[in-house]
């Protein structure tokens, strides 16, 4: 006799939390997502860390939203991916299980709740579930890798502490050239000056443009497309791309697993920089990583979000589970 069960149809609901607030999509295993919505308030981070009260008020109009375009009930399961999980996640890791299956899980038919970490929804979204390393690349820089027995992760420390080779590197990278170059002093760059100057005004007062600013590094990742402008006439705005590919190729290589059939994709706003940075960084990659192989990522780490509510809705998720990185609560 067949299971009722294994023929109906599993909604799922798949959440990215991020700089710029929360996205949401629904849909079910064999159609993918269907629709898609999006909040502009990002979730708030106070004394404990992520808020879960401010997730939940956020996530539940969009979540009920997309699931009545769909024309779909209550999720079966649920996954949300978020920046700063690891390190800020413990509210959420306490509340927001419990609070999403009071909200969802009524029915009975309830598979579970994925919190993880933004690196890894960017690598399931990127791989899928098989082995290899994942750089990340937009304003800041992480490198995510797993053999399928645990996880990797190589920077994400912020644009203070690393973060080498993401956007704001390459603009504050940029701006330290211009201000070479105003000062007189070796390495200076004055196509890089100028556009500088362009962007923030006078040079002298680049201090008070930046360091006041709680948007600081988004206000330097702006300056990475001028670097990149000018590296095709510029040796200095080349060079700090080249650097820039080196750090991606090294964080990838520190977490990528050795030998076997692992994949090394790259993803994130940065690749917009176009050739300037893509075509050393495939240099770097190949000197790194010879063992690796290079594939273009599958989708984005909202994808990488509803593959694991997936994966919970089956029972078939193949990933390591890890407190930090990728926890599970499961029906």
């Amino acid at each position: 006799m067949a299971d009722p069960a294994a023929s109906r149809e599993r909604v799922l609901l798949a959440v990215d939390s991020g700089g710029s607030g929360l996205r949401v999509a629904v849909g079910t295993p064999r159609s993918g997502p269907v629709v898609r919505r999006a909040g502009r308030e990002p979730v708030r981070t106070g004394p404990q860390g992520l808020d879960p009260v401010h997730l939940l008020e956020s996530l539940a109009p969009l979540a009920e939203a997309a699931l009545a375009e769909a024309g779909l009930g209550a999720p079966e399961a649920v996954a949300v991916g978020a920046a700063g999980f690891a390190s800020l996640g413990d509210a959420w890791r306490a509340e927001v299980p419990d609070a999403l299956t009071a909200r969802f899980g009524g029915d009975g038919a309830w598979a579970g709740v994925a919190l993880s970490s933004d690196a890894v929804t960017a690598y399931v979204g990127a791989l899928g579930a098989r082995p290899g390393a994942v750089v990340a690349a937009g304003t800041g820089l992480t490198a995510t890798g797993t053999d399928l027995a645990a996880w990797r992760r190589a920077d994400g420390w912020g644009h203070l502490l690393g973060d080498c080779g993401g956007g704001a590197w390459i603009g504050r990278a940029g701006l330290e050239a211009a201000l070479r170059a105003h000062d007189g002093r070796p390495g200076g760059s004055v196509a890089l000056l100028e556009r500088g100057q362009a962007l923030l005004g006078p040079a002298d007062g680049w201090p008070q443009a930046l360091y006041p600013r709680t948007d600081r590094p988004a206000v330097l990742a702006s300056f990475a497309p001028e670097v990149a402008a000018c590296a095709r006439e510029d040796a200095v705005a080349e060079a700090i791309l080249r650097e820039a590919a080196r750090h991606m190729a090294a964080a990838a290589a520190a977490v990528c697993p050795d030998g076997g059939e692992a994949a090394v994709s790259v993803t994130g706003g940065l690749l917009g920089l176009g050739e300037p940075l893509l075509a050393p960084l495939e240099e770097e990659l190949a000197k790194a990583l010879p063992h690796a192989r290079r594939v273009a990522p599958e989708g984005d780490p909202l994808l990488g979000a509803f593959r694991l509510a997936a994966g919970l809705a089956l029972g078939d998720l193949a990933l390591p589970h890890d407190r930090r990185l990728l926890h599970l609560t499961q029906g």
